[in-house]
């Protein structure tokens, strides 16, 4: 977070989750949050430095949803749609996902999410229960 703040300035962040993985792969549970910058890059550029990121932290390439080292998806940018083979905006799996909805309802309750402006806090709503999503507190993040 302290990199991202870095680069973009202030963050509003949601509080950190521990979350049950979403994977046929056995791992221990994830840590989770989101946080929400402002930008008037391309949304192509905020990929690739979310990507430089990842691998400046130690990211290695793993089968899709095997254990891994740290992740850091692009959920939305404005209203912008993108479909291409690298990148997908909003997020294909955003709607589905709690331990998404979950810390972006936090920070983004009422934010009208792209295609169709349904909030983070009404998707979650829709969910079924699980899987588990529990709140740790707040973020520390150094300057």
């Amino acid at each position: 977070m302290a990199r991202l703040r870095a680069r973009f300035g202030p963050l509003e962040l949601a509080s950190l989750y521990r979350t049950e993985p979403v994977s046929e792969f056995p791992q221990p549970d994830f840590l989770n949050t989101v946080a929400v910058g402002r930008s008037a890059e391309a949304p192509e550029a905020l990929f690739e430095v979310g990507r430089r990121l990842e691998r400046e932290l130690g990211r290695r390439e793993r089968p899709r949803n095997a254990p891994r080292e740290i992740d850091l998806d692009l959920l939305f940018v404005g209203q912008e749609r993108r479909d291409t083979t690298s990148l997908t905006l909003p997020h294909p799996r955003l709607r589905e996902r709690r331990f998404v909805l979950v810390p972006l309802a936090e920070v983004l309750p009422d934010y009208p999410l792209p295609p169709d402006g349904a909030t983070a806090r009404l998707l979650l709503a829709r969910l079924p229960p699980g899987p588990r999503v529990e709140r740790l507190g707040g973020l520390a993040v150094p300057p």
